[in-house]
C-alpha cells in the first residue's frame, strides 16, 4: 500500500508540473517517444509509448488538434500514419523536458545516487515477483 500511495502521490504531483507547463502525462509520453525512438509510424510509437494503438489513436487526435503534430499516410503503403513533430510540438517537447528535469531534481533532493540504485534494484525485483518486468528501454528512464 505504501508503494501505491507514493507512487500516486508523486504521480500526482507530476501531472501538476506538467499541466502547469500546458502539458500532460500522455503529451509527454508520447513527445518523449517521437524524440528518442525516431518512432515514424502510429503502431512503432504505440510500442514505444507502451500503449494499444486505440489508446494511442486518441491522444494523437487531441496533439493533432493542438498542432503539435501532424499525421499522413505512408505513400509506399497506406495503411501506415506516419507521425511527425510540428515546430510547436518540439517547442512543447523543450518546455515538458525543463518540467520533468526539475521535477526529477526535486524528486532526487536528498537521495543519492546508491539510493537511486537500490530502488531501481528493488522496484525490477518487486515487478519480476508479480510477472511483470519494468522495460529499461522506456523513454522516461532516459532522464535520469
Amino acid at each position: 500500500m505504501q508503494l501505491t500511495r507514493a507512487a500516486r502521490s508523486i504521480g500526482r504531483a507530476f501531472d501538476d508540473a506538467l499541466a502547469a507547463a500546458g502539458g500532460s502525462l500522455p503529451t509527454w509520453l508520447v513527445l518523449l517517444s517521437m524524440k528518442s525512438h525516431n518512432a515514424g509510424s502510429q503502431r512503432e510509437l504505440a510500442e514505444a509509448v507502451g500503449v494499444r494503438e486505440a489508446t494511442l489513436t486518441h491522444h494523437l487526435n487531441a496533439l493533432e488538434t493542438a498542432g503539435l503534430i501532424t499525421r499522413r499516410r505512408d505513400p509506399a503503403n497506406r495503411r501506415i500514419h506516419i507521425v511527425e513533430l510540428t515546430r510547436a510540438g518540439d517547442e512543447m517537447f523543450g518546455r515538458l523536458r525543463a518540467v520533468a528535469s526539475a521535477f526529477d531534481q526535486r524528486l532526487r533532493r536528498d537521495v543519492g545516487d546508491e539510493d537511486i540504485a537500490r530502488l531501481r534494484n528493488l522496484l525490477d525485483r518487486l515487478a519480476a515477483n508479480v510477472g511483470a518486468e519494468l522495460a529499461d528501454s522506456a523513454p522516461w528512464t532516459e532522464l535520469g
